[in-house]
């Protein structure tokens, strides 16, 4: 068995945009010793190798702000006529299955995800799409993580391209990119070019219609098979969230 993991480091980094950047503090071991002697034992009676423990505190993180999957919550409070669902109610059955790559690398910056693409890329990986069916769309963008472009840069998915994948009963997916969407600039330039406002944050706003979850910013795509592997995502269980950070692993037996 080998495990590949589809999970962003999560660490400082000052070229993100300040509601991007996450920040850790690490705490002196001094400070454990002193807690534990405010306990009530004395110094002379801890063991000689008590330096104190670790310990550290993450002091800013947007549940955005790194390999995360996004909630029905978080695109509106409404999703399929009923109260959208946070990430805390995310069915952990939906978080494991059999995973699938479908390879957008070829498309341009700015250019959406259409539906011919999609049925384009499956034809082209051999896979199949079934029950339970983990989607991952490959666009290579993960290789700008880290860089002050990383959040403009990419194609992203069409509401068409989205709807495609409800239509085949895909409720779980993801991207290697900053966002589900096109990047803020495109879709805000594409809208205003148009005077169509339906092009603003379209892939996000099918999951008001019909609920989805969707993993944003994966890395290493690019060393996984089109299919025959299994992924695993299990996101933090942060009460009433949109979004939580998670630890996404493929495992290939």
């Amino acid at each position: 068995m080998r495990v590949i993991d589809l999970s962003k480091p999560v660490r400082f980094n000052r070229e993100d945009p300040l509601f991007m950047q996450v920040r850790i503090k690490h705490k002196p071991r001094w400070m454990a010793r002193l807690l534990v002697r405010l306990l009530g034992l004395p110094f002379k009676l801890m063991p000689h190798d008590f330096c104190g423990w670790a310990d550290e505190t993450i002091t800013k993180m947007g549940v955005h702000s790194t390999t995360h999957i996004d909630a029905p919550w978080h695109y509106g409070p409404i999703s399929g006529s009923k109260p959208a669902q946070t990430i805390d109610q995310i069915p952990l059955e939906s978080c494991l299955g059999p995973g699938l790559v479908l390879d957008m690398t070829h498309k341009a910056d700015d250019d959406p995800i259409t539906a011919r693409d999609m049925e384009e890329a499956l034809e082209r990986s051999g896979g199949e799409l079934g029950p339970g069916t983990i989607v991952l769309i490959r666009t290579g963008r993960d290789r700008h993580i880290g860089t002050k472009n990383y959040w403009k840069t990419g194609t992203g998915m069409s509401a068409a391209a989205t709807e495609w994948l409800l239509d085949r009963g895909i409720t779980v997916t993801g991207i290697d990119q900053w966002g589900w969407d096109l990047p803020f600039r495109a879709q805000i330039a594409k809208a205003r070019s148009t005077r169509n406002a339906d092009l603003f944050w379209e892939a996000h706003r099918v999951g008001q219609r019909r609920p989805f979850w969707h993993m944003e910013q994966l890395v290493n795509l690019d060393k996984l098979p089109p299919h025959g592997f299994e992924v695993g995502v299990f996101p933090l269980p942060i009460v009433g969230a949109s979004a939580a950070p998670a630890r996404v692993v493929a495992i290939l037996r």
